[in-house]
């Protein structure tokens, strides 16, 4: 019998590509995937450490393997396994940690391992990670997370990002298109461009002496460019039907992007823009690129483009120095701004940050305090967002999954509709009146 695996993935969208990449070389190796919550050989977990309750989660997790299936091998990768490999090695039932450059070696470090040995640590300084690997997910979702960056230059005082991810770095604008041809072939209608700083892209030369994709074997070219070089090129390609920019960061939301996105067919009036903070003070000690007012113009350009827009906000509470005066500036100011949703995140320490190290620490029972309203105002935000829309005609692409006799889709501006099942609309783009 073949071997099996299951897999896990903690935090965001390019995760989720990753874990999807991962499975897929295991399975190419003669694996066959199981849910997680069932028994299997090898339990992998792409970890995230952006807070402390995802480390948590990690642990969690083993344990419940441990319970489960005790003879199982289990290998954790990701940022947390990056940044504090020597932390999860003292985690009991834990067998290998893949660092940033080994986790795409899977295969061969799980044939190097057995259970029952000593907790097996590769990974390397993360100066030394320059390669790019293209990652997505596939035959998972209707909606597919490509990535097309990783890495990040900023220094954000709060995030322990580059020392998980390393440099900035991204894909060629070559490559991305191959591998969003290959997808078309497979299917899929929509296509979520993923990264860790997306607006940071920037392709590198590529080789095309051999080039596979069909449109590039025609012309033969090397293309070059930015972010908005890279969505002008995937705008022309037939096959795939939607896409959508994960998240971006307001100082690399140029307006010219704004308005292609604006006149294009298949790139969705959807927008996810971190805000972090909307005091100016706590912006700067965050180091944040950018003021309050650069964020205000971007959000009113784009309603002024696309009143239908959606629009989604990452915002941090109780960060060291956040006065109840400066969340109630970030209060008004996400009040009277005209967005759709929030992505509220508690502040926790992160080791080797310089926030770790500030004053005027925010009490805990204040952060959670200030999490619950900001929740609080990202559900009328979204109501209020929907609402607009009733009775408006809208294309909705409804996901594979029948969860309990119904299904889900997304509008393109990102209003979730779930109605009755109907294996028709699997996959499929459907006019719907919400």
């Amino acid at each position: 019998m073949n071997k099996t695996v299951a897999l896990h993935t903690l935090g965001c969208k390019l995760n989720f590509s990753e874990t999807s990449s991962i499975g897929r070389l295991m399975e190419n190796d003669g694996f066959e995937k199981r849910n997680f919550d069932e028994v299997a050989d090898v339990y992998v977990i792409n970890t995230c450490s952006v807070t402390e309750n995802a480390d948590k989660e990690c642990r969690t997790l083993v344990r419940r393997i441990q319970r489960k299936a005790p003879e199982a091998l289990v290998v954790i990768t990701g940022c947390y396994a990056q940044l504090k490999p020597k932390e999860i090695a003292a985690i009991p039932g834990v067998d290998l940690i893949l660092g940033a450059a080994e986790k795409f070696s899977i295969v061969q470090h799980v044939k190097e391992i057995t259970k029952g040995d000593s907790t097996k640590i590769c990974s390397c300084d993360i100066e030394d990670v320059h390669e790019f690997t293209a990652s997505h997910s596939i035959n998972d979702r209707t909606r597919i997370f490509l990535k097309v960056q990783d890495g990040c230059d900023y220094n954000c005082s709060f995030c322990t990002i580059p020392m998980a991810r390393g440099k900035s770095r991204s894909d060629s604008i070559n490559n991305v298109i191959e591998n969003v041809e290959a997808i078309a072939k497979q299917d899929a209608k929509e296509i979520v461009l993923t990264g860790i700083n997306l607006g940071d892209f920037t392709s590198p030369l590529s080789s095309l002496q051999n080039p596979k994709s069909e449109s590039m074997a025609k012309d033969n070219k090397k293309i070059e460019g930015n972010f908005f070089s890279l969505i002008k090129e995937l705008d022309k390609i037939t096959g795939i039907e939607r896409f959508r920019i994960s998240s971006i960061e307001p100082n690399l939301l140029s307006n010219e992007i704004i308005e292609f996105v604006s006149n294009s067919k298949r790139f969705m009036p959807h927008f996810h823009i971190p805000l972090q903070s909307g005091s100016d003070k706590i912006l700067g000690l965050m180091r944040r690129r950018y003021k309050k007012d650069l964020y205000k113009e971007r959000v009113e350009l784009i309603k002024t483009m696309m009143p239908h827009c959606c629009i989604g906000v990452d915002v941090i509470v109780g960060f060291p120095g956040e006065t109840d005066e400066d969340f109630m500036e970030t209060f008004n100011f996400l009040h009277q701004l005209d967005i759709s949703y929030l992505h509220v995140f508690t502040y926790s320490e992160r080791t080797n940050t310089l926030a770790a190290d500030m004053n005027s620490v925010v009490p805990i029972n204040i952060r959670h305090e200030r999490n619950k309203i900001l929740r609080n105002l990202s559900y009328q935000k979204m109501q209020y967002f929907t609402n607009a829309h009733i009775g408006e005609t809208r294309n909705v692409l409804f996901e594979t999954k029948n969860k309990n006799g119904l299904m889900e889709g997304f509008t393109d501006n990102y209003i979730k509709i779930t109605t009755s099942y109907n294996a028709n609309w699997e996959n499929k783009i459907i006019e719907w009146k919400i």
